[in-house]
């Protein structure tokens, strides 16, 4: 039972790349939004001492079940729903660790469907910092970055660039792309 929710919206791409910050300004802009599960899950397993801090197939486990309940969450908002991140893009947990994606995971990014085109914030090195979650090289996050672009196109996805601009000009383009009435936001 696959069915697609044209108001499920993703926005996605590499760390450091711009997406959480406009989703934050979605956020205030008043759209319902579901934040990404990586920076949670890291800030969580830290507080606590979790083995997913150094178990990446764990940690692709509390992802899944993560956006899964983002998922199911989004479908009792209004829509649009923006994510940061989504369940398109847990192959990479499993391409960047050399191992081949569980069916389990296949199954739940057949079934559970998004809006067909995402947003994909462009690898952007100029604006790409390390903080305490976000800890990938350069070179790791554009490898990162590449294996979001892949998996996303693997499974159907029509990937559209957002702008190399200042984060306000990203939020006019995707809500002028959804054509969301200006004086809605």
């Amino acid at each position: 039972m696959t069915s697609v929710h044209r108001g499920l919206v993703v926005i996605t791409g590499g760390p450091g790349a711009g997406k959480t910050t406009l989703v934050n300004l979605l956020h205030e802009a008043g759209f319902a939004t579901a934040p990404e599960a990586g920076r949670a899950i890291i800030q969580d397993q830290t507080a606590i001492g979790g083995p997913a801090l150094t178990d990446p197939m764990l940690r692709a486990e509390l992802d899944l079940c993560w956006d899964l309940r983002s998922y199911r969450w989004a479908l009792t908002q209004p829509a649009p729903v923006f994510f940061d991140h989504a369940l398109p893009g847990l192959p990479v947990h499993y391409r960047l660790s050399a191992r081949s994606v569980p069916a389990h995971v296949e199954a739940a990014i057949s079934v559970f469907r998004y809006r067909p085109q995402v947003f994909l914030a462009p690898w952007w090195p100029e604006i790409y910092r390390n903080d305490a979650e976000r800890r990938q090289s350069l070179a790791e996050a554009r490898q990162t970055h590449e294996a979001i672009v892949e998996a996303y196109r693997q499974r159907g996805y029509q990937l559209i660039d957002l702008p190399r601009a200042e984060p306000r000009a990203r939020l006019r383009f995707v809500l002028d792309s959804l054509g969301a009435p200006r004086g809605t936001w």
